[in-house]
């Protein structure tokens, strides 16, 4: 699951201040390949491999322990292809950004810019 192809779960966390802590260790250790994508205040958004079960399993798994967790409410959902575009994108953005570019730029040929200005003409 590089870009999309499964499944994205939106998770709202009650209380004041929102626990994520024992929502995101639970994720992780109930659904290996699961994969954080954004964390606001009291809400995570996972992106889910797609597998035999899986679906039945983050339902199962959710109701299970939702109470325990403090789960206001969650949603899940097939990763749509907007969705694959904007991972597909950031993850462009973020090799982009990681990448040393050594271009060295001839510039010896070129006037210094106080060469360059002409004298303004005066106006009639």
């Amino acid at each position: 699951m590089r870009f999309g192809d499964g499944y994205t779960v939106i998770v709202r966390v009650g209380g004041s201040p929102p626990a994520l802590g024992p929502v995101e260790e639970f994720v992780h250790e109930t659904f290996p390949g699961s994969v954080l994508k954004e964390k606001h205040h009291n809400t995570l958004q996972y992106q889910l491999p797609h597998s035999e079960g899986a679906l039945a399993s983050i339902f199962s798994q959710f109701t299970t322990h939702q109470q325990r967790l403090g789960v206001e409410d969650y949603s899940v959902s097939q990763t749509t292809l907007d969705q694959v575009f904007v991972n597909f994108a950031r993850y462009q953005h973020e090799e982009d950004n990681h990448a040393t570019y050594d271009n060295k730029v001839d510039v010896s040929d070129e006037m210094p810019m106080e060469a360059r200005k002409s004298p303004v003409p005066e106006s009639v």
